[in-house]
């Protein structure tokens, strides 16, 4: 199973996979490595991606794009209505509450959750990643603005789980970019020296945000974060658009925002001359054909007058970055680089602003668009290789019924900025079940106005035996998503006071002992509550909280007595969540089935097509060729009877068979085949048939070289020479008498031979030949000699098959003589 990093953006995403040793971004079957973040419903299936982009014009009310930013939001929410007007496509209420995109689907009107449409999204990527790895993806990292809150952030997860996707993390992106600029610099101080600061700004379509990153070897820690999330590249195409609304209304009298089809067109095209005006400072025309009412529009623009009209916009970019610096504390000699990142980066005047306010260029050594998704897919391998300590965006604060009746109580456990991910133990006396209730504390901190995180009710809590509160421990969690979490509590149950020889025990497990977790202590006695931070578990076990050990203080007892410790128990207890605009597990469940089923019916449709496709292509080829490559093939009644059929099925294509089903195409496609594929055949044999021979025929003459040079000069092999030279005979026979028969055959008839037959005895010439030509030489060892005055030993002169020159067997001449005793070679071209 591979891991794999998508960059979830509100106008188009990004997959990076790690592989190779290093991190790829993957293109998607339209060889784009840019997936658009749009989903379009037609009458038989969903259309994800390019292919929904391409319908944005022609089937604008049922193309959905920009919905991320819907996430964990309820449709009453004051964006939500905002934003509601503009739009092409409807929203409506869910159940819930929370926001949902009412559309035409199968034709029926359907409404799908946010979570629903950003799993159909994900479900797009993961099948693009699938594609390229050539294997299943299931574990993968999602990015998400650093802003978003925990909501929003729940929400994306249900998303990943409706696509199938296993969520390891949801990686801010400030902090995604942060992995992926640091991760491969060699040259950062090592873990004692002072930091490397860097500056992070991210400017995407929907949201600017801005980071700042301190990096050592192997570590990195993000210090702060500061977003404006109505600044970024959509707010610059709102403002072009406005410009042309009114001045087409002016000089055309046209109401634009009353078409949706035409106000999608200006969208399209304001966005290419933003992106013009970015490269160039001239006029700039911009030119839509058949507008409305079939009316031309033609207007231009220049950058100087662009910025201009973006002045409200560009005054909004130095808050967040005078934000981070006041959080940090930094000065600005003390920034070693800013770096810039995302889709609106390359407007100039922003970069101008930014830089600016920090005195010093712009570093852009990231890939303004896939340094996200890359960064998702190294924190794969951030484990060993690099550690992340990122922060909590928002300050979170608990609330809760105070047990001695004073009303509610809070305490914050989270302040913004914290270290994440991070626990906390909050301990309290209560002798029955109780609630907690998490929120942001800072409502003026939130992009809007929606505090509450949720309720966790703690139950199963009993008084002690002896009638009194029982301790009872909660650990809160903010976990790698980000995600604030009650993640378990415990009754601590005292069994018996114990000397102090005797063992304690302590319920401190040794996963939060390595966690160091900071401590919430609350103690309610009567009418009294005492509140204790920044204490550690450890210090806190060491402390006396009965009323006897506080008697025994009172009385200044000398500090060599032996002080009661408490032996105690711990037992788990359940918690109910109930946790805002997190989808329930039933809907969950009929989420991800529906989906599953959506998948299918886009196959079954894709198949479909593919088969309407193959009987129209067939149809074009055939039409085309029989008056082209394969007139020769075919005599004129059968062509005359074949145009006539290919001729009455593109009529039918159009009319009765637009919308069959895929065996209808496919029996359509077998019916036109067995017409034509005997005189494609036909055409490929004549083809072929030539090359077939020649080969043949090649081999024939190599084989009658090689035993005519084995009839001169071999005198072994001779009863297999024979043979094979038949067998070339009878080859060189069959040959001549085949190509004879075939040329005097009418190409509009069967061939009399095929290529098949012939590459067939070609194989089998071959294989009776070739062992027997390649058989190698006999070898036959010379006798002996030995050094003597009068010749060889024995008085042997030689034998037939080693001659023996006597007048060379001296002890000078032995080596020679071997060399010139060697069988003669044979002379084969």
């Amino acid at each position: 199973m591979s891991v794999v990093g998508f960059d979830l953006g509100f106008q188009s995403c990004y997959v990076a996979v790690a592989r190779a040793g290093g991190i790829e971004t993957v293109a998607n079957e339209y060889s784009d490595r840019c997936t658009p973040s749009f989903v379009s419903f037609g009458p038989r299936n969903r259309s994800i991606g390019a292919a929904a982009k391409s319908q944005v014009v022609t089937n604008c009310q049922n193309t959905v794009q920009g919905f991320k930013r819907f996430h964990g939001r309820a449709f009453t929410d004051p964006y939500i209505q905002s934003v509601k007007s503009n739009l092409v496509y409807d929203l409506a209420q869910m159940p819930s509450g929370s926001t949902g995109i009412k559309v035409m689907y199968m034709e029926e009107e359907k409404v799908f959750s946010i979570e629903q449409v950003t799993g159909m999204l994900l479900t797009k990527l993961k099948e693009t990643a699938e594609s390229a790895l050539k294997k299943p993806v299931a574990d993968c990292v999602i990015s998400v603005p650093s802003y978003f809150t925990d909501g929003e952030r729940r929400s994306v997860m249900d998303a990943a789980q409706i696509a199938g996707l296993n969520c390891l993390r949801l990686m801010n992106e400030t902090t995604a970019v942060t992995l992926a600029y640091g991760i491969y610099k060699q040259d950062l101080p090592a873990p004692e020296e002072k930091p490397r600061i860097v500056v992070f700004v991210d400017l995407g379509h929907s949201g600017y945000q801005v980071s700042v990153c301190a990096f050592n070897k192997g570590k990195l820690k993000i210090l702060a974060t500061a977003f404006d999330s109505e600044l970024g590249g959509k707010g610059f195409d709102d403002i072009l658009v406005n410009h042309f609304c009114e001045e087409f209304g002016k000089k055309y009298k046209l109401d634009v925002r009353s078409k949706p089809r035409a106000l999608v067109r200006l969208y399209q095209e304001c966005e290419k001359l933003k992106k013009l005006m970015s490269a160039n400072s001239s006029d700039l025309p911009l030119n839509i054909e058949c507008f409305m009412n079939d009316i031309d529009v033609s207007g231009k623009l220049n950058r100087g007058q662009f910025e201009e009209m973006c002045a409200g916009l560009l005054a909004k970019v130095e808050g967040p970055l005078r934000s981070v610096m006041e959080q940090t504390k930094l000065k600005k000699e003390d920034i070693y680089a800013v770096e810039i990142v995302g889709g609106a980066s390359r407007i100039p005047s922003l970069k101008e602003r930014i830089s600016k306010f920090f005195g010093k260029e712009l570093s852009t050594t990231l890939n303004a668009d896939e340094a996200v998704a890359r960064g998702c897919a190294l924190q794969v391998q951030e484990f060993g290789l690099f550690s992340i300590t990122d922060v909590v965006p928002y300050s979170i604060s608990l609330k809760w019924n105070s047990a001695a009746e004073e009303g509610v109580s809070d305490c914050e456990v989270f302040p913004k900025n914290h270290a994440a991910p991070f626990s906390k133990v909050l301990t309290f006396f209560r002798k029955e079940p109780f609630t907690l209730e998490a929120y942001y504390s800072n409502s003026k901190e939130l992009p809007y106005p929606n505090c509450s995180l949720g309720q966790f009710l703690i139950k199963n809590v009993v008084p002690q035996a002896s009638g009194e509160s029982a301790k009872v421990k909660v650990k809160v969690r903010v976990n790698v998503h980000g995600v604030f979490s009650v993640s378990n509590a415990s009754l601590v149950e005292v069994l018996k006071t114990a000397e102090e020889e005797e063992p304690m025990e302590t319920d401190q497990t040794a996963k939060e002992e390595e966690e160091v977790c900071t401590v919430c202590t609350v103690f309610a006695r009567g009418r009294k509550r005492v509140m204790a931070l920044g204490q550690t578990e450890r210090q806190r076990n060491t402390e006396t909280t009965t009323d006897d050990a506080k008697q025994e203080k009172k009385n200044d007892q000398p500090p060599q007595a032996k002080k009661p410790k408490v032996k105690t128990k711990t037992v788990e207890l359940p918690i109910e969540n109930n946790l805002h605009w997190q989808l329930s597990t039933d809907v969950l469940n009929m989420c991800v089935e529906n989906e599953g089923k959506m998948i299918m019916q886009d196959k079954l449709e894709k198949e479909r097509n593919d088969a309407k496709n193959n009987v129209e292509e067939y149809v074009y080829e055939m039409r085309d060729k029989l008056h082209g490559v394969l007139e020769k093939f075919v005599n004129e009644a059968d062509r005359d009877t074949f145009s006539l059929k290919l001729e009455d099925t593109e009529n039918w294509l159009y009319e009765d068979g637009e919308d069959q089903h895929k065996q209808v195409y496919v029996d359509k496609l077998a019916e036109l085949k067995k017409m034509g594929q005997p005189i494609h055949e036909r055409y490929m044999e004549a083809e072929e048939r030539p090359k077939a021979f020649e080969e043949l025929g090649r081999q024939i003459q190599l084989y009658m070289k090689i035993i005519e040079a084995y009839k001169a000069k071999v005198t072994w092999h001779r009863e297999q020479v024979t043979r094979v030279d038949k067998q070339v005979n009878d080859a060189m026979a069959w040959m001549n008498s085949k190509m004879n028969q075939q040329n005097s055959q009418d190409l509009t008839l069967e061939p009399v031979v095929k290529v098949g037959e012939i590459q067939a005895k070609t194989k089998e010439l071959y294989s009776t030949c070739n062992p027997v030509v390649s058989k190698p030489k006999p070898k036959v060892e010379p006798p002996k000699e030995e050094k003597t005055e009068n010749g060889p030993v024995n008085g042997q002169e030689g034998t037939e098959s080693q001659p023996c020159n006597p007048d060379k067997a001296t002890s000078a001449g032995t080596e020679k003589g071997t060399a010139e005793n060697k069988l003669p070679e044979m002379d084969i071209d």
